[in-house]
C-alpha cells in the first residue's frame, strides 16, 4: 500500500469520527429546535459522519502527504553548506533571542508576556538570513583557518587547498556555456564543492539576453547547465557574492579570487589560462581534460578513416575519429566521401589538440 492510500483511510477515519462527533451535537442543538426536531441525533451523527469520511478521503494527501514529499525533495536539493549555515543562524538567534528574551519579558503586562515571543522568533529569523547570505565568506573562512593549523607558521603554503582536488573550483563562463561539465561533475571526477560568483552569472545573464540569438541560445544554455547542476546531488553548487573591488573584467576578477581563496579555476577559455599560469594560479582545463581521454595512437598503426573534406594543403584530405580528432590524410583528395585505410605516420599535440597525420594504404572499392 502507497502512503498516499494509507493517508487516505487514515483521514478517512478521522474525519468520520470528528462528523459524528459534530453531528451528535448538532442534533441535540436541533432537538431542542422545533423545525429541525423531525430528524433523530444518530440522523445527524450518520449524516455528517458520512460527509466528514468523504472530504477526509479526498483531502487527506493534499494536507499530509504531497507537502511532505515537496519538503523532502526540497530538502534534498539544497546542499550540505546550505543546511550547515541554517542550523548555524537558527542557534546564534535563538542564544540572542533567549538573552533578549529575559530583559523584554520585565516589562509590564501585556508587552512582558508578548515582547520574549517576537523577539526570538525575530532573531532567529535574522540569524538564518545572515548565515544564508554570506554562507561562503564563513566557509570560506573556516576553510582558511583549519588549514593554517596544520602548516607551520611562515609557510607560503599556508591555507592553500584544493591542489588534492578537495577544495573548492570556480568556474569560469566558458566552462559553463561548454556545457560537458554536467556529465563530468555526474561521474564524480571533480571537486564537490563548485563556487560560481554573481559577476559570471552577471556575465551568463547578459549573454542570455544578447540580440545575437547565438549568444542568446549559449547564455540560455548556460543557465540550464547551472539548473542541472544544481539538481545532482553528488556535488554541491554555491552561488557566492565574493567580488573583487576596482576591477572590471570577469577574467581577471576570477584569477584575483582564485588566489585569495587558495583554489583553481574550471575553465576551457585558453586566454584565461594562460594568464592564471602566469599568475600562480592553478587551472583545470576541460579541453586538456578531454585531449587526455583521448585513445593514444602510435606511429605505424593503423585506422579507418572517411575523408571528408580537403585539407589546407594541396594533395591533403581531412577526416575525423569518434571522438572529434582530426586526421590529416596525405593525397587524400582523391578519396573524398571514401572510407580508407591509414596509417598513422605522424601525431601532433597542439593547444587546441590532437591532431593525427597518416597516409592512404588500401582504397575501400565504394563510394559511400
Amino acid at each position: 500500500m502507497g502512503a498516499e492510500l494509507i493517508s487516505r483511510i487514515i483521514g478517512m477515519i478521522v474525519f468520520a469520527a470528528l462528523g459524528v462527533y459534530w453531528g451528535q451535537n448538532l442534533g441535540e442543538v436541533a432537538s431542542e429546535n422545533s423545525i429541525l426536531s423531525f430528524f433523530a441525533v444518530w440522523q445527524f451523527a450518520v449524516g455528517l459522519g458520512i460527509v466528514g469520511a468523504m472530504i477526509g478521503l479526498l483531502i487527506t494527501p493534499y494536507i499530509t502527504v504531497r507537502p511532505l514529499s515537496r519538503l523532502f525533495r526540497t530538502i534534498k536539493q539544497i546542499s550540505s553548506q546550505t543546511l550547515f549555515a541554517s542550523l548555524l543562524g537558527l542557534v546564534i538567534g535563538l542564544i540572542i533571542g533567549a538573552l533578549v528574551a529575559y530583559p523584554l519579558s520585565l516589562l509590564p503586562t501585556p508587552l512582558g508576556e508578548i515582547l520574549p515571543f517576537v523577539g526570538v522568533v525575530l532573531c532567529c529569523y535574522v540569524g538564518i538570513s545572515v548565515s544564508l547570505m554570506r554562507q561562503n565568506d564563513l566557509f570560506s573562512m573556516f576553510s582558511n583557518v583549519s588549514g593554517r593549523t596544520h602548516l607551520p607558521i611562515g609557510s607560503s603554503e599556508r591555507g592553500k587547498k584544493s591542489d588534492d582536488g578537495h577544495g573548492s573550483v570556480l568556474l569560469d563562463t566558458s566552462v559553463i556555456i561548454d556545457g560537458r561539465i554536467a556529465d563530468i561533475a555526474h561521474t564524480g571526477f571533480l571537486p564537490a564543492n563548485l563556487q560560481i560568483t554573481r559577476f559570471v552569472l552577471n556575465e551568463l545573464q547578459y549573454i542570455a539576453d544578447s540580440p545575437d540569438s547565438m549568444r542568446r541560445q549559449r547564455g540560455r544554455r548556460g543557465m540550464d547547465i547551472i539548473s542541472q547542476l544544481q539538481r545532482d546531488s553528488s556535488i554541491t553548487v554555491n552561488i557566492t557574492d565574493m567580488d573583487v573591488e576596482g576591477v572590471k573584467e570577469v577574467d581577471e576578477k576570477l584569477v584575483i579570487l582564485a588566489r585569495q581563496m587558495h583554489c583553481p579555476i574550471l575553465t576551457n577559455d585558453y586566454n584565461l589560462n594562460r594568464i592564471a599560469e602566469l599568475q600562480g594560479v592553478k587551472i583545470m582545463n576541460i579541453n586538456e581534460l578531454a585531449n587526455a581521454v583521448k585513445s593514444i595512437l602510435l606511429p605505424g598503426e593503423v585506422l579507418f578513416i572517411r575523408v571528408m573534406q580537403e585539407g589546407k594543403e594541396s594533395g591533403q584530405g581531412v577526416g575525423y575519429l569518434d571522438d572529434g580528432t582530426m586526421v590529416v590524410v596525405e593525397n587524400g583528395r582523391d578519396y573524398i566521401n571514401q572510407q580508407i585505410e591509414v596509417t598513422v605516420t605522424k601525431v601532433l599535440q597542439t593547444a587546441a589538440g590532437r591532431m593525427i597525420f597518416g597516409r592512404p594504404e588500401i582504397q575501400d572499392t565504394g563510394n559511400l
